[in-house]
């Protein structure tokens, strides 16, 4: 049973998410504050984290940053301020999906179950391992390294990168990467991609990596060295 991490300071929203989490199958684990999220982070690995971004203490986009130092798990964030400026924000703390209040907790269960599937289906692909000048791209252990740097990247982050090397000549455009990168029917804007690209870039260059070239107009392609 899958262990789904729900941070919320409203005891009701806690309670309604977790209700339909157990219903669809999971086990749930509660914190009310983003202090209390990293130590239930700490004392046992969830499968996915729930994260409201207006806590106490700490912050949704905080915990966020924090637990990117450490962990590649999945994060929904949850927030009442559904503008695409704090849908960004959110993604480029390394967030891998963004849920408005109120919602569905239909959609929410949704949306968890396509952010598991997406990481089950990697480690399913028997394809298990990519690799492209010095980056190697680990399908079973849901890893990426370059020149033996291991890249601490998001779900999505892994997701666009593979897609890349995948064709490391091929300029992919925004809708291309979208499509590659996201495992359910929703749409995103070009800013979100974008977001996720600047993340990921910042990464690969951390480690001496060549990164990704815009180009203008097109899109994305991997960099060469």
């Amino acid at each position: 049973m899958q262990k789904i991490l729900v941070v919320d300071d409203d005891p009701h929203i806690r309670d309604v998410v977790c209700f339909a989490l157990e219903q669809a199958g999971f086990a749930t684990v509660t914190a009310n504050d983003g202090a209390a999220a990293l130590a239930a982070h700490k004392s046992g690995a969830p499968d996915l984290i729930i994260l409201d971004v207006l806590m106490p203490e700490l912050d949704g986009l905080t915990v966020c940053k924090e637990l990117r130092k450490i962990s590649s798990v999945p994060i929904i964030l949850l927030s009442s301020r559904d503008e695409e400026v704090d849908k960004v924000m959110g993604l480029d703390m390394g967030a891998d999906d963004y849920v408005g209040k109120p919602f569905s907790p239909r959609e929410l269960i949704a949306r968890v179950n396509a952010n598991l599937r997406r990481q089950q289906a990697e480690l399913a692909d028997p394809a298990n391992q990519n690799e492209v000048d010095d980056y190697v791209i680990n399908h079973d252990t849901y890893e990426a390294t370059w020149s033996g740097h291991l890249l601490r990247l998001t779900q999505t982050e892994f997701h666009l990168l593979a897609t890349l090397a995948s064709y490391p000549d091929k300029v992919f455009s925004r809708d291309a990467l979208m499509e590659r990168a996201y495992d359910v029917h929703k749409i995103v804007s070009h800013r979100t991609i974008d977001s996720h690209i600047r993340r990921l870039r910042e990464k690969l260059l951390q480690v001496g990596a060549p990164g990704i070239r815009t180009i203008h107009g097109i899109g994305y392609r991997l960099a060469r060295p």
